[in-house]
Formats: structure tokens, sequence, C-alpha cells
């Protein structure tokens, strides 16, 4: 039985009809058409489906609608600030650190959460953090260099 539940979405509040049971990626791409975080392995491996709830890095394919409530939810789409974008994702393009793109926004979602807790992650503690993440095409150094260069970019504007 579909049932109607509000979510806050990058600031915004939306009345989804959808089972308690669906899952939070489902109604973001189906019903939001916030399409950047993306299906990947459906069983919370792969971290291409990976959005912030209340400034933690989640699953979306496995967290279920009725597991929310009010808290809140970030996708990558909410992260820049008009034509402004977050810093990670400004270090992703100058590092390169994309090839097909496809896990990108997952990568820079789990990134965030890292930084949150972590502000000035050592290399090693960058690799252990993103391992949840899968990138196929191998970027995982330039991956790793974006990470670090945003959080050198965050520390120098803190001064």
């Amino acid at each position: 039985m579909a049932r109607v539940a509000q979510l806050i979405v990058n600031g915004h509040k939306y009345a989804v009809d959808a089972e308690e049971s669906s899952s939070l990626l489902s109604v973001l791409r189906d019903q939001l058409d916030l399409t950047g975080t993306k299906y990947g392995c459906g069983e919370g491996q792969c971290g291409a489906c990976t959005v912030l709830i209340d400034g933690r890095a989640r699953r979306s394919c496995l967290t279920q609608i009725g597991s929310i409530g009010s808290k809140q939810i970030t996708t990558i789409e909410g992260l820049a600030s008009g034509e402004q974008l977050h810093p990670l994702q400004q270090a992703f393009l100058d590092e390169g650190a994309m090839q097909c793109a496809y896990c990108t926004s997952g990568m820079i979602m789990s990134a965030v959460g890292l930084l949150q807790t972590n502000p000035n992650p050592t290399p090693s503690e960058t690799v252990e953090h993103m391992q949840g993440n899968i990138c196929r095409c191998g970027t995982h150094p330039r991956i790793v260099a974006a990470i670090q260069r945003a959080a050198k970019t965050a520390k120098e504007s803190r001064r």
C-alpha cells in the first residue's frame, strides 16, 4: 500500500507517493528526477548511490523511505551553491578524477561525508574511507588526490 511521505531533499520539501519499503534511490530518480544519484549494484557495495542523510554518507539503494522521517537528504545536485561548485566537485575537475564518471557523484558524496567527520585526512585514511566506492576505470589515485586537494583548500580557507 502506497503512502505519501514527506522528504527534505537539498533543502526542499517534497511529498512522494511510495511504499515505506521503497528505496530512497528509486524515489530520488523516478519521482524527483534527481538522476545524479546512480544505480550501481543495488546491494550497497559499489557506492554509486551514495547520498548524505543528516550529513552522513549513506547508500540510497539500501535506505528505505520509511526510515528517513524528517532527516535532511543531500544529493549531488544539492552540493553546488548556484554556479559555485562545491570544493570537492571543483577538486575532482582540477585533478581529472573521473573517466566515465558513473561513480563520480557517489565518490564525491562519500568524500563530503569524510571531510565533515575528518577535515584533514591522511592519504591512507582517505583510501580506507573510500574503500566502499568502486571505480571500474581505475581513477582511484586521482580521486584520492582530489579529496586531499579539497581538504587542503578548505584548511587554507579556514585560516
